[in-house]
């Protein structure tokens, strides 16, 4: 047997070594998933077992080759809701959330009327974004549009018995049934820009799909393509809001500018306080 502070102390050291940004947390995580008790009552738990230890290394090995902890639990929380991920989707971050927030505090601040209001996300991976809509605004028709194949998988069973509708299209020309229809467009695209390779942490360089990640010499390939999506789907009014990386600031914001389709074009920021997503209303 094997105290369990001795064992998240010893876990959180190899991984604070690995270079784990939080170690401590990370350590913790696993081992309640592992032991299916809430984190916070850890220190309840005095003592693991042989075959406990043995399964909890596992666990911290895996995290020390720098796999994503949500890959380990096999789920990851977005605001209200857990969805399952794994290889082949794009892990949902918490930065953002302030997007969906951000789409969801629109949607509530409209008046009620029918047919209800129609939300779409695009680029929706493992669709977190649409299924935190349809949770937190009930009376709201939600669409969510993903290519790939693997990515399909995980959205499918995170949106089953939500009532979310769940397309495999290239956003490209997707759903052309809602064109000038939709309240709200919501959407985190690949923004990463090929020459930034180095820079990115090794969870998400390593492990979530490339097509998630990358999008062209200045990483705004496929925020141009939302930028005429949302246009079109959009009924005059309504709102997209588009995530970018914190130094696209005003690059990406510029995209929906120049375009001469829409007004109130407005950088925010997400949750740590880093310019996160562009909004803007459909002229």
């Amino acid at each position: 047997m094997t105290h369990t502070r001795e064992a998240l102390a010893r876990a959180a050291w190899r991984l604070r070594d690995a270079g784990v940004a939080a170690p401590d947390h990370d350590a913790q995580a696993m081992l309640a998933d592992l032991l299916e008790v809430p984190r916070l009552r850890l220190g309840l738990v005095d003592e693991l077992t042989t075959g406990e230890l043995r399964a909890f290394d596992t666990m911290v090995v895996r995290r020390a080759r720098r796999e994503p902890l949500q890959h380990i639990l096999g789920r990851a929380t977005f605001r209200y809701v857990d969805v399952e991920v794994g290889p082949g989707v794009f892990v949902p971050r918490p930065e953002t959330e302030a997007l969906a927030g951000w789409a969801i505090d629109h949607l509530r601040q409209l008046p009620q009327v029918q047919p209800a209001p129609i939300a779409v996300e695009l680029c929706a991976g493992s669709a977190a974004m649409a299924l935190s809509l349809a949770t937190e605004v009930p009376e709201l028709t939600v669409h969510a549009v993903e290519m790939s194949d693997q990515a399909v998988v995980y959205a499918a069973r995170n949106l089953d018995g939500s009532g979310v509708h769940l397309h495999q299209a290239d956003i490209a020309d997707a759903l052309p049934s809602l064109d000038g229809a939709v309240e709200v467009v919501v959407a985190n695209p690949p923004y990463i820009p090929l020459t930034a390779y180095d820079s990115v942490d090794v969870e998400a360089r390593d492990y979530d799909p490339p097509a998630s990640l990358w999008a062209g010499q200045d990483g705004l390939d496929m925020v141009r393509l939302v930028e005429k999506v949302a246009a079109r789907l959009l009924r005059p009014g309504g709102v997209v809001g588009c995530e970018h990386a914190d130094v696209q600031a005003e690059t990406a914001p510029a995209v929906f500018s120049r375009s001469g389709r829409w007004t109130q074009v407005r950088d925010r920021a997400d949750l740590a306080g880093r310019p996160r997503f562009v909004t803007a209303r459909r002229i």
